[in-house]
């Protein structure tokens, strides 16, 4: 995974994304016991290009480091990587509010445990409210920020529903 992140902070490096957010799973590990995941999941802002969301520049550089294209992920050494935009407003937010952790030497940017609860919130699978428990159970969640999260992106009543059937 360290070639993985060292691209993508390359990436951030020169310019080609604004900025950057591990999600998903990998985020989780670091709140969490670990878990199975399947792949990194990155969480981009694209440089503005009138509205359009271009990806290639990151695939493109990507494929010079050595990555390759097998299914919907890029292979980095053997790590398959999604690079997945941010172009909503809590994901987004999510981005913009990453916290910086210390991984294998280097920097890298993950998604806080409060915004990781909001995203899967919004997606709503099974596996989601199951991430959702781990963190409550397992890291101190700021319920605060959490709720100010939430409620700023209209995922409010699903917490609250979602409270009422946990108890």
């Amino acid at each position: 995974m360290r070639k993985a992140l060292e691209i993508v902070n390359e990436l951030k490096e020169k310019g080609i994304i604004k900025d950057y957010a591990i999600g998903g799973g990998v985020a989780s590990i670091n709140y969490t016991e670990p878990v199975f995941t399947r792949d990194l999941d990155v969480f981009v802002i694209v440089k503005d290009t009138g509205g359009i969301l271009r990806f290639s520049e990151i695939y493109d550089y990507v494929k010079k480091r050595g990555g390759a294209w097998k299914g919907e992920h890029l292979f980095v050494s053997n790590t398959p990587v999604q690079f997945l935009p941010a172009n909503n407003g809590l994901y987004k937010d999510a981005v913009l509010n990453a916290k910086e952790i210390d991984y294998d030497e280097m920097k890298v940017r993950i998604i806080s445990a409060e915004h990781l609860i909001a995203m899967s919130f919004a997606v709503g699978r099974s596996k989601d409210y199951e991430r959702i428990d781990r963190i409550i159970d397992q890291y101190t969640v700021d319920f605060k920020v959490l709720k100010s999260i939430l409620k700023r992106h209209n995922l409010y009543d699903k917490y609250e529903s979602w409270k009422k059937n946990r108890n």
